[in-house]
């Protein structure tokens, strides 16, 4: 599945970085999302360019489908200067407290001067991040007042949107903004994974065969023990397509003749992956060499 054949970036998007500059003046902080599934994959360079100069809160969202050590290692990288990232679950509530607090913290000098001009005025925050990757679910969680949309798939937040909190902060909610052009493969496949690209845009069946090929890579014995397989090396002969049919064989899943029913065994393997059904899985691991990152830990 090249990356360069997915056609995924729509008009809206553009306007986005529009907003995202226009808007910039009127916030204090960026709260950028991350998926913790892929933090380097889920990181828009876009947004990077774009908020450079403002503070900013990193969340890996979604922290509960993952694997702790990688979301602790990602955490420490991905915090800096200016910048802060703790890991979240906008769903389950796990580590929404720690925003407020985290705001504060790296907003200290400003509310500092206010403090000594004697103003209490609200913090503004924009919340930035890909299609599909938990701002609305983030906002629900700390406004309480369930008024923005959330569905798992992309593309639901069109416009901005201005939502008030308990905490002491008010957020402006962007749509979720890829960028024009993957560099790097990995990058659109597991963008593509994790659906934060429209299914209907890419072929299925060929985004499960290359997770099949990651989670051998990554997780064999997580693999081998959803889908009842022999140890994994065991089937050193087989490529990754051949063993993406094996785990439709050994579902069941069969058509006349005997043949894999391919399509639905592709939907089963990536519904259960981003159900987290096959286990806590980072894809964006520490030890993945991908082309462009230097050290390797992407």
């Amino acid at each position: 599945m090249p990356s360069e054949q997915i056609q995924w970036f729509p008009g809206h998007m553009a306007k986005t970085r529009r907003l995202i500059t226009e808007n910039l003046k009127n916030v204090d902080i960026v709260i950028e999302i991350l998926d913790a599934r892929i933090p380097y994959s889920s990181r828009n360079p876009e947004i990077n360019r774009l908020t450079e100069q403002k503070p900013r809160l990193v969340l890996l969202n979604k922290a509960a489908l993952v694997d702790p050590k990688q979301t602790e290692y990602w955490c420490k990288r991905l915090s800096g200067e200016n910048v802060l990232c703790i890991a979240t679950d906008c769903i389950q509530g796990n580590g929404v407290a720690k925003i407020m607090p985290a705001v504060r913290e790296i907003l200290a000098d400003k509310l500092e001067r206010y403090e000594n001009k004697g103003m209490n005025r609200r913090l503004k925050a924009m919340v930035l991040g890909i299609p599909n990757v938990g701002k609305s679910s983030l906002i629900n969680k700390i406004s309480g007042n369930g008024k923005a949309k959330v569905e798992n798939r992309p593309g639901v937040t069109l416009n901005k949107q201005w939502f008030s909190t308990g905490i002491g902060l008010d957020i402006m909610d962007m749509p979720g903004i890829l960028w024009p052009k993957f560099d790097n493969r990995k990058v659109g496949e597991n963008l593509a994974i994790t659906g934060a690209i429209k299914d209907a845009v890419v072929d299925v069946e060929a985004l499960a065969v290359t997770l099949c090929g990651r989670l051998r890579q990554l997780y064999p014995e997580l693999l081998c023990t959803r889908y009842k397989l022999d140890p994994i090396e065991n089937y050193d002969d087989l490529d990754d397509y051949d063993l993406f049919c094996l785990i439709g064989r050994k579902r069941g899943f069969l058509i006349s003749g005997g043949e894999i029913n391919t399509e639905r065994t592709a939907n089963m393997l990536l519904d259960e992956f981003r159900a987290a059904k096959i286990g806590r899985i980072t894809l964006d691991g520490i030890f993945i060499k991908y082309d462009n990152v230097e050290d390797g830990n992407a």
